[in-house]
């Protein structure tokens, strides 16, 4: 009995983990991104470390993004989604462990008699048994089984921290968009004020024969193409109140307001760091990997199945028909075994399992190196967009403070007669449009600034 007692312990001792241990699949990573930022004293450090609410500091979008994480759909599906992962790896892991189950039975039973050689009986018997079932893990198949759980939950757990950064992304690009759209209301508002006391100044001149009637009808023109843009972006402001409502959870209402669109912060460089940290920051590159991971066990988990399988089978209890010799020696059983199986025909059934099982491997491996790369490229473009759309800021608030000159010198020339009204209108749709794509461009260079932040793998740090 000692010596069957200490079968089990014996055969673990003696028993392996078949299948390739992991390796991180190689990638080629440059030292350095294409049209990184270079400048002197320059940290080292990539933005993607930071906290979200540090590189977006308007107190109102920091407000937001919080409510976000707490009620987005999204990313309450991603948790449930983990929780689910969870509860797979208990299941899967309990496979290593051996089960137990208790029984027990009373019963009683009344025979009449049916002649003298078979008299009326009764009797009445209790039972009480523990079985016990292991399936020995000798060649490691549900190690390798727990092993591949375990990186489906931590696969799982990344893909969380992606919804939560790709929402941090989601919620800044709307609520600049907002901010944008706020700002276009507010220049085609004071460029229709503008241009209606423009256009009474010209029916005055008009009156006094200094103003032709064309001059009338141009001025009119530049009214109404102000006054017919407000409507519109009325209606796009309600609309990205709604999108952004959505992203919060909850149903379309309208949206607080913070800094406006020129205040929102925007670094002159932005430190991109090493491109090997991605490797380790970004939530889709380590999703990615801990799929190799579980892809890479459950090659182990095909090559067990070739081996023979070991189990131990155990039952004891008690067994009486008289309740006062229950708990006596007679009364007392008990069964013992070692079970070993190995498949001798599975009609290719194996080998095609192990050759599923590499062929899955050899896809997630592809996949993590193509993830790498493609983080690269967003990376890279994302860092040569915000350079670029800086630049072309820059150039667009020159221009837009030469036609404001430009509109205010016609405008002082047509007064004093030394411009014709053709010139006004051209230099008013000029200003105009100049101060609108000046929004835009502002808007793009925030835009560029959280797709450099979510490429670098920022967002989803508490």
């Amino acid at each position: 009995m000692k010596k069957l007692a200490l079968l089990p312990i014996a055969v673990l001792l003696a028993g392996c983990t078949v299948g390739p241990n992991y390796k991180r699949p190689a990638v080629t990573v440059p030292t350095d991104y294409r049209d990184a930022m270079s400048a002197p004293n320059l940290p080292v450090s990539s933005l993607g470390n930071e906290k979200w609410w540090l590189v977006y500091q308007d107190p109102i979008l920091v407000q937001l993004i919080h409510v976000a994480l707490q009620q987005n759909y999204d990313v309450r599906i991603a948790a449930t989604r983990v929780l689910e992962a969870q509860a797979e790896l208990g299941i899967v892991r309990a496979n290593q462990l051996p089960s137990a189950i208790v029984g027990s039975s009373v019963y009683s039973q009344q025979n009449a008699k049916v002649s003298s050689l078979f008299p009326a009986y009764e009797v009445n018997a209790g039972q009480l048994n523990l079985s016990v079932l292991w399936n020995l893990d000798f060649w490691g198949k549900y190690r390798r089984q727990t092993e591949a759980a375990r990186a489906q939950l931590l696969a799982t757990e990344w893909g969380q921290r992606a919804a939560i950064s790709s929402l941090v992304a989601n919620v800044a690009t709307a609520y600049f968009q907002l901010r944008a759209l706020d700002s276009e209301l507010d220049i085609a508002e004071r460029t229709l004020a503008s241009r209606r006391q423009s256009l009474e100044l010209t029916h005055v001149l008009a009156s006094h024969g200094s103003a032709s009637d064309l001059d009338v009808s141009q001025s009119e023109q530049l009214v109404y193409t102000a006054s017919e843009s407000i409507p519109d972006l009325e209606r796009q402001i309600q609309q990205q109140e709604n999108v952004l409502s959505i992203l919060l959870g909850e149903n379309p209402q309208s949206i607080p307001r913070g800094r406006s669109i020129t205040e929102q912060p925007a670094p002159e460089n932005v430190p991109a760091g090493l491109p090997s940290e991605l490797l380790e920051r970004r939530p889709d590159i380590r999703q990615a990997e801990e799929n190799v991971v579980a892809a890479n066990a459950q090659i182990g988990v095909a090559k067990a199945a070739f081996f023979p399988s070991f189990s131990l089978t155990g039952t004891g209890g008690l067994e009486s028909n008289a309740l006062n010799r229950f708990l006596s020696q007679p009364s007392q059983t008990w069964f013992a075994a070692l079970n070993v199986s190995q498949p001798l025909f599975e009609g290719g059934r194996l080998r095609s399992g192990l050759k599923l099982a590499r062929a899955q491997w050899q896809e997630s491996v592809l996949s993590y190196q193509q993830t790498v790369q493609d983080a690269l490229e967003q990376v890279s473009n994302a860092l040569v967009a915000y350079q670029k759309n800086r630049d072309f800021r820059g150039q667009q608030e020159l221009l837009t403070q030469a036609t404001q000159r430009s509109d205010q010198l016609s405008v002082v020339l047509y007064k004093q007669g030394g411009a014709s009204y053709l010139q006004v209108l051209t230099s008013e749709t000029n200003y105009y449009s100049a101060e609108l794509n000046l929004v835009q461009a502002q808007l793009n260079e925030r835009l560029a600034l959280v797709q450099v932040y979510q490429a670098l793998g920022g967002g989803w740090r508490d």
